[in-house]
């Protein structure tokens, strides 16, 4: 048993959080600025949590391969600028922050008062007199304001990116894809020690402290190509599993890591690491209903319009799931099941989002009917859609995704069919292989009616089970049009408003720090239709 990781006071954390989010006006003599022996800016910049009035600009402060750990107790003070050109010629804001030890010398700037659907560029500065260090710039944008008309938007959907199993070179492509913004859904970290096969190593053996998750970020953000994407445009980001333990569910632990003395705690420190690496606002650590949140939780689910022509939701899956059900041996964690043989898979209470993201979701589609046209786009953690892993009569699930929440999923495609919103795509991760298909009212009747379409991506980095039986298996869900699960990369989706067309872009070789990008497939989606053709 490995010793019992401490909880953060969430009511300090919040403080904190929401201090060092403030913008300062300080005077030079005011200055907290110790004198730094090398570049402090390693892991880039990054923004996200976008408006069509403001934005969140975020670093955090480290030196080269010592990941902030000499930068000492004091906060640093850092200062900012936003600028209409890369040259800071034309300043529209600027200001200064805390770098606090206790957030890991992070820093979470929440820019307000920005004109809408514009583009911007940021960067960082500490030191003077002589030792003034400069950031790399980054660049980000202001989304179009609720009910404006809008031409087109270009967005990215990536996730998992396993360190072990490849360079982050789809990274470097993404950055060139000229996007509005990225959704990322999930396994930002990996929590192992090692891999087999491994392409490299990450430092560090099982990640379950706080210091150990802060660790793990910074290798990742180490990562220039990662650090690229970040600055290109703003991010909105969620979590699958892995930015904690493999499988786990709400505060049941997975099976396949050290067990911990108190896995709350561990979920925690894991959560209050996220939210140092992630541009995120301060409000994401009160509950949704007002109040500080108690033990671990952290509200990141959410939605946000782009003018007229879509409206943006990310999801949560883990943080209110029930356990998972039927697993083999008994044990916590994913595997298959047989749901004839699954009595506690066909349970209506249990959930996958829980009862107040349920809510929040239902209520938010309603809401999107009438508001009228325009696209409902969904990002969330995995695969929507039905996947019956058998050949045959008899069928196999995966307990782990929404195939082992059947009851939830239900749930999820009566609101659909009830609020009937313009347009609705399913955006997913987790299962390292591309899949793109329908999401049907009824998956025991290949006749039932499309409520919606999906595209499940694959991996920045991380393996599949390889592409063996994808054929037969795309034979056994008819619902599904196109899968693949031998290459990694990511999607791009650009809405327009008439039509939705995403790309499955790939890399050559994962292995390689040079991989070239090509595209896999491309599909397209007309407005008013829940069909997916190939483009």
């Amino acid at each position: 048993m490995q010793k019992a990781v401490p909880a953060p006071d969430r009511r300090r954390l919040l403080h904190l959080a929401a201090a060092s989010a403030t913008t300062l006006w300080l005077p030079r003599s005011a200055w907290s600025q110790p004198r730094l022996l090398g570049n402090p800016f390693t892991l880039g910049v990054a923004s996200g949590s976008p408006t069509h009035e403001g934005v969140v600009l975020w670093t955090r402060l480290a030196l080269a391969t010592l990941f902030g750990s000499v930068l000492g107790q004091e906060p640093i003070t850092v200062r900012w600028e936003l600028a209409h050109d890369e040259g800071f010629q034309r300043i529209v804001q600027r200001g200064q922050a805390q770098a606090l030890v206790e957030l890991a010398h992070t820093v979470h700037v929440e820019v307000q008062g920005l004109e809408p659907d514009r583009w911007y560029h940021y960067r960082f500065m500490v030191g003077g007199a002589g030792n003034d260090w400069v950031s790399p710039v980054g660049r980000t944008r202001t989304f179009p304001a609720p009910g404006t008309d809008v031409a087109r938007l270009r967005l990215g959907y990536a996730s998992c990116q396993r360190w072990e199993h490849g360079y982050f070179s789809a990274h470097r492509h993404l950055a060139q894809e000229q996007l509005d913004a990225v959704m990322f859904l999930g396994d930002y970290i990996y929590e192992y020690p090692k891999a087999d096969n491994a392409v490299r190593l990450p430092s560090g053996g099982w990640v379950l402290t706080l210091d150990d998750y802060r660790q793990r970020y910074a290798l990742h953000k180490s990562e220039a190509d990662l650090q690229a994407a970040h600055a290109a445009c703003p991010w909105l980001v969620t979590w699958d599993d892995h930015e904690v333990q493999n499988d786990y569910a709400g505060l049941q632990e997975g099976g396949s890591v050290p067990a911990v003395a108190k896995f709350a705690a561990r979920r925690a420190v894991a959560y209050q690491a996220f939210y140092e690496h992630m541009p995120l606002r301060a409000s994401v650590l009160t509950r949704a209903l007002g109040g500080l949140a108690t033990g671990a939780e952290m509200r990141i689910y959410g939605r946000v319009p782009f003018g007229k022509l879509a409206t943006l939701y990310l999801l949560d899956d883990r943080q209110y799931r029930d356990p998972q059900v039927c697993t083999p041996g008994g044990n916590a964690g994913s595997g298959t099941l047989n749901p004839d043989t699954c009595a506690a898979w066909k349970d209506p209470a249990r959930t996958l989002l829980g009862a107040a993201q349920e809510q929040w979701l239902d209520a938010a589609l309603a809401q999107a009917r009438s508001a009228g046209a325009g696209w409902n786009v969904i990002g969330q953690q995995s695969i929507v859609g039905r996947r019956d892993f058998r050949p045959g009569p008899a069928v196999s699930l995966w307990n782990d995704g929404w195939d082992g929440y059947e009851a939830a999923r239900g749930r999820l495609v009566a609101s659909l069919q009830k609020h009937r919103p313009a347009n609705p795509v399913l955006l997913g991760g987790d299962v390292h292989e591309n899949w793109v298909g329908h999401v049907k009212a009824d998956y025991a009747d290949p006749a039932s009616a499309a409520v919606g379409v999906e595209f499940c991506g694959t991996s920045i980095s991380a393996r599949s089970g390889g592409g063996a039986r994808t054929a037969e298996r795309l034979a056994e869900n008819p619902h599904f049009v196109f899968a693949d699960a031998e290459r990694r990369g990511y999607g791009v989706v650009e809405i327009t408003p008439k039509a939705l067309t995403t790309t499955l872009r790939v890399v050559d070789d994962v292995t390689r720090k040079d991989a070239r990008i090509g595209t896999l497939a491309r599909f397209s989606v007309s407005a008013g239709r829940s069909v997916v053709e190939r483009a």
